[in-house]
């Protein structure tokens, strides 16, 4: 049976008699980029300005605005979110926390939040990123998962 779809067309699920419940959840994903580009960014030296606050600033507020770009997600009270990343040689691991007390859950913020930061790192960082042609033959955006998920 179809959650989201019945004989007048699509729907929001109805949680009304569902108990508010503690969520927390964990999503991660990866940006790759030329070793020179992490050099920048580790320097501060990147034009537009500092890249992981900025990615930081803009992965919260597209948590807070998950149901609004994902169709029939429902607007959730978040406690808590949390964008931290790890840099490597040629790489940007983005991790982003969040926390609830809902009666659904968080997945969709949490991973919204990640794609949102790697996003965000890209665009601040595709003056350096790109080639000759224009063309971006390092960057790439992957490993987008959900890594943990609580519900109590």
């Amino acid at each position: 049976m179809l959650t989201h779809v019945d004989d007048k067309g699509v729907k929001m699920v109805d949680i009304s008699e569902k108990e508010d419940v503690e969520r927390f959840c964990v999503a991660e994903g990866y940006i790759k980029l030329k070793p020179e580009t992490i050099k920048l960014i580790k320097e501060q030296k990147i034009k537009k300005g500092n890249v992981l606050t900025t990615a930081q600033i803009a992965g919260i507020l597209a948590v807070k605005k998950t149901y609004e770009l994902i169709p029939m997600c429902h607007p959730i009270p978040i406690t808590s979110v949390n964008i931290d990343f790890e840099v490597f040689e040629d790489k940007i691991k983005a991790i982003c926390s969040v926390k609830t007390t809902y009666k659904t859950g968080i997945e969709m913020e949490a991973l919204t939040g990640v794609s949102i930061a790697l996003l965000t790192i890209w665009d601040m960082v595709k003056s350096a990123e790109k080639d000759e042609n224009g063309q971006y033959k390092t960057a790439e955006i992957f490993g987008i998962r959900v890594v943990e998920k609580v519900k109590k």
